[in-house]
C-alpha cells in the first residue's frame, strides 16, 4: 500500500462544489433539552450533506429530544454523564469517520455553510475548520455577556498558545480523523472547545475559519450557558490548560512573582539590618525567606514537569501524525 494524508486522498475526490461521495462524513449534533429546534437541525444538515450520517447524542433530557431526532432520521445515542464535554467525548471515542462535523442542537448555525466549511478544509489542507459567528441580528443572537467573554477568552487563549483564531468558543466546526482521534479530551463542560482548539495548537495543526451567520434561538428554546458559572469554569480551566501545556512558563512566572513579593517583604528587613545590625521584624524575614524558597520550589517545578509535558506532546504529537488512517471508501479503493 503506498500510504497518502488523508487529506490528500480526500482532495482527488472532491468535486467542484466541495463534494466528497467516497469519505465518510459524520454530522455529531449533542443535544440536552432541545425538542424544539433538534428537528429543523437534523433536517437541514441531512439536505446539507446528503451522503453523510447525522448522530444525535440525548445529555439526559427530559423533553422529546430522542423522539423527534429520531423521527427526523438521525441516529440517536445517549451519555449519561451531564455536561457537553462527556458527549463530545462520547462522540469522538464512538464514530469512525474521515470528518467529522460537530454542531450545537439549538438551530442557531446555517447547515448551508457546511460546504463552503469542507471546501475551505479540501482547498487549503486543513484539519480543522471553525465557523466564525456572524449574528444576523446581533442584540438577539448574542447576548452582550457571551460577546464581552468571547472577546476575552480570544484574546486570553491566542496570547497563551498563539491561536489564530477569532471564535474559540464556536459550537460549529469540521474536523479531520487525525486530530479527533489524537485528542485526549479531558473537560467535561462548555470548556470542550477551548480544549479542542488548544489541541490543535498544540500539534501544530493547521486550522482556520470562514465566516458564518449565527442565528437567534427559536422561541421556546433556552441556552444552557450560563455567562458567570461557565465563564469562571471557563478561565480555570484554560489555567489548567496552560499550566498541563506550558509548566515552565506557569511555574517560572509564578515563581517570578513569588520572588519579587519576597524581595518586597524583605527589603525593609534588610534595611533595618544594615543600619542597626539587628532584624526587628522577624515574621517578615521568615516570609520573606519563605517567599524566596517557594520560588525557587516553583521554578524547579517547572523544569520537572516541563520535561514530563515534552514527553506528553511527543505523544500526541505521534497520534497525531499517525492519523492518517481512511476509514471510508477511498482508503479500501486505494490499498
Amino acid at each position: 500500500m503506498v500510504w497518502e494524508e488523508p487529506l490528500a486522498r480526500w482532495k482527488s475526490t472532491v468535486s467542484s462544489d466541495g463534494r466528497s461521495p467516497d469519505a465518510e462524513i459524520a454530522v455529531l449534533i449533542p443535544c440536552f433539552n432541545e425538542a424544539v429546534t433538534v428537528s429543523e437541525v437534523v433536517t437541514s444538515f441531512r439536505e446539507a450533506l446528503p451522503d453523510a450520517t447525522v448522530y444525535v447524542y440525548d445529555n439526559n433530557s427530559s423533553d422529546e429530544t430522542v423522539s423527534v431526532a429520531q423521527a427526523a432520521g438521525a441516529v440517536v445515542r445517549s451519555e449519561a454523564r451531564q455536561g457537553k464535554g462527556w458527549v463530545v467525548r462520547r462522540m469522538f471515542a464512538d464514530i469512525d469517520a474521515d470528518l467529522y462535523l460537530l454542531v450545537d442542537g439549538d438551530a442557531t448555525y446555517n447547515a448551508g455553510d457546511a460546504q463552503d466549511m469542507l471546501q475551505a478544509l479540501q482547498s487549503k489542507e486543513l484539519d480543522m475548520v471553525v465557523a466564525k459567528r456572524t449574528p444576523v441580528t446581533s442584540a438577539e443572537a448574542f447576548r452582550r455577556g457571551h460577546v464581552m467573554g468571547n472577546k476575552l477568552f480570544g484574546w486570553l487563549l491566542g496570547v497563551l498558545f498563539q491561536l489564530q483564531l477569532s471564535d474559540v468558543f464556536s459550537g460549529y466546526r469540521i474536523l479531520t480523523r487525525r486530530l479527533v482521534k489524537s485528542f485526549p479530551a479531558q473537560s467535561s463542560g462548555f470548556e470542550i472547545e477551548a480544549e479542542l482548539t488548544a489541541h490543535a495548537a498544540e500539534v501544530g495543526a493547521p486550522v482556520g475559519e470562514i465566516e458564518s451567520q449565527y442565528l437567534r434561538r427559536p422561541d421556546g428554546s433556552d441556552s444552557k450557558l450560563r455567562t458567570i458559572r461557565d465563564g469562571f469554569v471557563i478561565l480555570w480551566s484554560t489555567v489548567r490548560f496552560y499550566r498541563a501545556m506550558r509548566p515552565i512558563r506557569f511555574f517560572g512566572f509564578l515563581s517570578l512573582l513569588l520572588a519579587v513579593a519576597g524581595f518586597v517583604v524583605g527589603s525593609r528587613v534588610i534595611a533595618d539590618y544594615v543600619q542597626t545590625g539587628l532584624v526587628p521584624r522577624v515574621p517578615s524575614a521568615i516570609l520573606a525567606a519563605a517567599l524566596i524558597m517557594i520560588a525557587g520550589v516553583s521554578v524547579v517545578a517547572g523544569l520537572v514537569l516541563d520535561s514530563v509535558a515534552m514527553l506528553r506532546r511527543e505523544n500526541r504529537i505521534l497520534a497525531y501524525l499517525d492519523g492518517f488512517k481512511w476509514s471510508g471508501t477511498a482508503a479500501r479503493d486505494q490499498s
